[in-house]
Formats: C-alpha cells, sequence, structure tokens
C-alpha cells in the first residue's frame, strides 16, 4: 500500500506539472503570438533532446544497441507519419483556426501522453524497489516535465488551441503518468519490456514531430529576417541544453 500512495501521489504532482503554461492566460493575445515561435523553437529543441538525449540512451541501454532498437525508433516515425496523413485525410480542408485544429496539435498530444504513460510506468517501477529511488526519479521527471511542457503548450497554442483549452488538453495528457503507474504496479515485470519497447517508439514520434512539422514552420515565420533567426536558433539550443542538464540528475 505504501509503494502505491507514494505512486498515485508522485505522478499525480508530475501531471500537474501541465499546468506550466498557466502562465499564457495572462499575456496579452498579441504579446503571446509574437513569441510562439521562439516557445516553438524552444520545443523543437526539447524535443530533439528529449529524444536523442534520454529516450533512445535509455532504450539502448535497456534493449540493446542493435538494429531492432533503431528499427522501432524508424517504426515510431512511420506511425506517426501515417497518423499525421489520417488527420490531414479527415480534417485539413480548411485553414487552421479554434475551431479547426492543425494536426500537429493532436500528434502532439498522441507523443506527450505515450511518453507520460512511459514516466509514469518508471515512476511506478522506481517506488517498487525503493522509496528512495522513487523519491529521486520523481524530482528528476519533474525537472524534465517542466521545459517540456512548456514546449507542448507552445504547440498546442500554434496548433489552434485557445490558452485555456491547451491547458486543459495538456493536462488530460498528463494523466496518462498516472494510468502508465497503475498498469505498471498492477502487470509488475511483465509490463517493464513493453514500457521499454516504447521508449524508442516514442523517441521516434518526437523526432518526426519536431523535424517534419515545427522546423519547417520556424523557415517561414522568419523569412530572410536576422534577428528572429539567431533568436530562434538560441531558443532550439536552449531547449537541447536544458535536456542536456537534465541528463545529469538521471
Amino acid at each position: 500500500m505504501k509503494v502505491w500512495l507514494y505512486t498515485i501521489i508522485s505522478t499525480i504532482l508530475v501531471s500537474l506539472i501541465s499546468f506550466v503554461g498557466v502562465f499564457a492566460l495572462a499575456i496579452k493575445k498579441e504579446f503571446l503570438q509574437k513569441i510562439l515561435f521562439f516557445l516553438i523553437s524552444f520545443a523543437v529543441g526539447a524535443l530533439f533532446g528529449d529524444a536523442f538525449l534520454h529516450l533512445l540512451p535509455e532504450a539502448f541501454e535497456e534493449l540493446g544497441v542493435n538494429v531492432f532498437t533503431s528499427s522501432l525508433a524508424i517504426v515510431g516515425i512511420l506511425i506517426f507519419f501515417v497518423l499525421e496523413k489520417f488527420l490531414r485525410w479527415r480534417h485539413c480542408h480548411i485553414p487552421t483556426s479554434t475551431e479547426h485544429l492543425h494536426p500537429i496539435a493532436r500528434l502532439n498530444l498522441i507523443g506527450d501522453s505515450l511518453h507520460n504513460f512511459i514516466d509514469g510506468m518508471i515512476i511506478a517501477s522506481s517506488f517498487s524497489v525503493d522509496i528512495k529511488i522513487g523519491l529521486a526519479t520523481t524530482v528528476a521527471i519533474i525537472l524534465h516535465e517542466i521545459p517540456q511542457e512548456i514546449g507542448d503548450f507552445g504547440v498546442l497554442i500554434y496548433g489552434g488551441f485557445l490558452p485555456k483549452k491547451a491547458l486543459f488538453f495538456n493536462f488530460i495528457s498528463a494523466l496518462f503518468a498516472i494510468l502508465g503507474a497503475i498498469a505498471s504496479l498492477l502487470s509488475g515485470f511483465y509490463l517493464k519490456n513493453f514500457s521499454n519497447i516504447l521508449l524508442p517508439i516514442a523517441a521516434g514520434g518526437f523526432l518526426y514531430i519536431a523535424g517534419s512539422d515545427l522546423l519547417p514552420q520556424l523557415h517561414k515565420s522568419c523569412e530572410i529576417k536576422f534577428k528572429p533567426a539567431i533568436l530562434q536558433f538560441i531558443f532550439l539550443l536552449s531547449g537541447i541544453f536544458v535536456m542536456f542538464l537534465l541528463t545529469f540528475l538521471e
């Protein structure tokens, strides 16, 4: 019961980090639109950093540095490619607006939900080993989630969500951490291998979102203006750097 209590409380705290975007509610819409592409730049860096510095190294450690693990990352890219095609076929006959969301918003929610599910499983398995290890893992994941949730919020706003709806759906996505924790505690060891397989697939999804959807939009947004391009590059590097710093907490 103690393991269950610590695990559920910890995953609830991690889920609440999704409200980090609440600061945007106090920002005027015009100013939010001005900084939106800098948030997107940070999101690109965070997604690349998370995939290359966290998810893939963890997958290689658990599954081995082999063709199978790399293939799962490719599978993740292909899955998100098919998902985006499906969303575009069904929804992208009219421009993006608050009534009509861009597929990137839905793709990001899917990828983030998968990632949060894995985080919940990791927290539960850590507490199952030792309470202290579980607490340390929870702190590391919370610090990891803050920059990622800021980037996710920016992606949802860009995809057509109003700030309040972006916060709500980001929170729904974060709740998958609780589902992952419960699934891990109920199934024990047997689901651990499944979570390891999900790691490279989630990494592939993040690489697809950052590389195929977000980066091209950044190129369109700054046109040939030098200062916005430099600022975007700085924010992109910042996203990568923050993820790099977080590797020392793992």
